[in-house]
């Protein structure tokens, strides 16, 4: 995973703590096939909450124009990063070690008061969360626009190769 560096960074993706990373790196990973800059850091709501604080308010002066924030266990990353900025906040909850099957981490997450908003995909759905990121910078950048179109068909050509081999017979049901 190599982070895209033509220009500053759009999108920060943070995670609680290293064992995240297995999970947050689809986030990464779809946004360098767009080639979306993006930051990729360690940011832990409960063991380094100045460093939270330092990064949230920066973002904007950054450049940032989203953040992905992934967290596992009680997960109030997304939810602390989104009280201290005002730019859109994708929370990406993760089924930790700790956690009571991910719920823990979703409802965290999901179940935002309101006035603090934190968009929300699935369990340990980075990739995803890349994906609205994308959508959220393409609204007003015909690049990334094409680029997620371009992403879209490819998607929707590889079901349809699928769809093919199948009736075909070159799918082996085990």
């Amino acid at each position: 995973m190599s982070q895209v560096e033509k220009s500053p960074s759009q999108v920060g993706i943070i995670m609680g703590s290293q064992s995240d990373l297995k999970i947050m790196a689809a986030a990464a990973d779809i946004l360098e096939q767009l080639n979306i800059p993006f930051d990729l850091t360690i940011v832990s709501a409960h063991r380094t909450p100045h460093r939270m604080f330092e990064y949230a308010e920066a973002a904007r002066k950054k450049g940032l124009k989203v953040i992905i924030a992934g967290a596992g266990g009680a997960a109030h990353l997304p939810g602390m990063v989104a009280s201290l900025t005002t730019l859109p906040v994708i929370g990406v909850p993760i089924k930790s070690s700790n956690s009571i099957d991910g719920w823990d981490s979703v409802l965290s997450i999901l179940q935002m008061p309101n006035g603090v908003p934190v968009a929300t995909v699935a369990l340990n759905g980075a990739g995803n969360a890349g994906l609205l990121a994308a959508q959220i910078l393409g609204t007003n950048n015909a690049v990334v626009a094409d680029a997620l179109e371009k992403y879209r068909t490819t998607q929707r050509e590889k079901v349809m190769r699928s769809v093919e081999q199948l009736h075909r017979g070159d799918i082996d049901v085990d």
